[in-house]
C-alpha cells in the first residue's frame, strides 16, 4: 500500500522523491500535484476546495499527507496528515528543553494562522507557555512563484540570519512552509536549530501503516 503526498506545487515532487530515496529507498510513494487547490483557496478561502479535497483524499488508497500549509487544517479534518505537525511537535519540545522562545518564519500570509494554531497545540501538549515570535517574509514569495528557488532560499536565509540577532532566549527557528526548507542548510552554522518540515514530516508519515 503506497503512501500518498498531496502537493500544491510541482517542484515538491522531486524534493520528496529525493528525500524518500535518502531515508527509505524503495518505499512506495505516490505524489498528487494540485496547484489549482491552493490558487482557489487563496482566492476564495479553503472552504471553497472542501469538496474537491475530500474527494481526492477519499479516493486514495492508504495514508495521505498534505504538504501545503494553507490547506493543512482542512486536510487534517478530512483525514490526511499535515506535513508540519511533527515539526511543530519537535519545536515545542526544543522550546521546553531549552526554556526559550520560538521564531516562526513564513512567506505566505495564508499560512500564518494555521501555523500558529498548530504550534500552539503542540505547546499546549507540553503544558508550557512559550513566547512565539513571527517573522513575515511575504515580500519574497514572488521569487518562489517565479521558480527562482535558489534566490528564494538565499534571501530567506539572509533575513533569518539578521532576525535571530534581535530575539532573546531563542530556542528554535521554524520554517512554516515546506517550500522554505532549502534555507535551512544555509543556516546550519547558527547556534539555534532551524527546523524545516519535509524530512521531519516524511519520516513520521512513512512510519504510518
Amino acid at each position: 500500500m503506497a503512501h500518498t503526498i498531496l502537493h500544491t506545487a510541482a517542484l515538491h515532487r522531486d524534493r520528496f522523491k529525493a528525500l524518500r530515496d535518502a531515508i527509505a529507498p524503495g518505499t512506495p510513494l505516490t505524489h498528487k500535484v494540485r496547484p489549482d487547490l491552493l490558487a482557489t483557496a487563496l482566492d476564495q478561502g479553503p472552504e471553497a476546495v472542501r469538496t474537491d479535497l475530500a474527494q481526492l483524499i477519499a479516493a486514495t488508497d492508504g495514508p495521505v499527507m498534505c504538504s501545503c500549509t494553507t490547506l493543512g487544517p482542512l486536510a487534517e479534518e478530512l483525514g490526511a496528515m499535515r506535513i508540519d505537525a511533527p515539526m511543530m511537535e519537535r519545536a515545542a519540545a526544543l522550546a521546553a528543553e531549552k526554556e526559550g522562545s520560538i521564531l516562526l518564519a513564513y512567506c505566505l500570509d495564508s499560512t500564518l494562522a494555521p501555523s500558529v494554531e498548530l504550534l500552539d497545540r503542540a505547546l499546549a501538549a507540553q503544558d508550557r507557555k512559550t513566547r512565539v515570535h513571527t517573522l513575515s517574509l511575504s515580500p519574497f514569495w514572488a521569487l518562489f512563484e517565479a521558480g527562482q528557488q535558489e534566490a528564494f532560499e538565499a534571501v530567506i536565509a539572509t533575513q533569518l540570519r539578521e532576525a535571530v540577532k534581535s530575539v532573546d532566549d531563542l530556542a528554535v527557528v521554524v520554517l512554516a512552509q515546506a517550500s522554505m526548507a532549502g534555507a535551512a542548510p544555509r543556516l546550519a552554522d547558527l547556534a539555534t536549530p532551524v527546523l524545516a518540515s519535509p524530512e521531519i514530516g516524511l519520516r513520521a508519515f512513512l512510519d504510518l501503516g
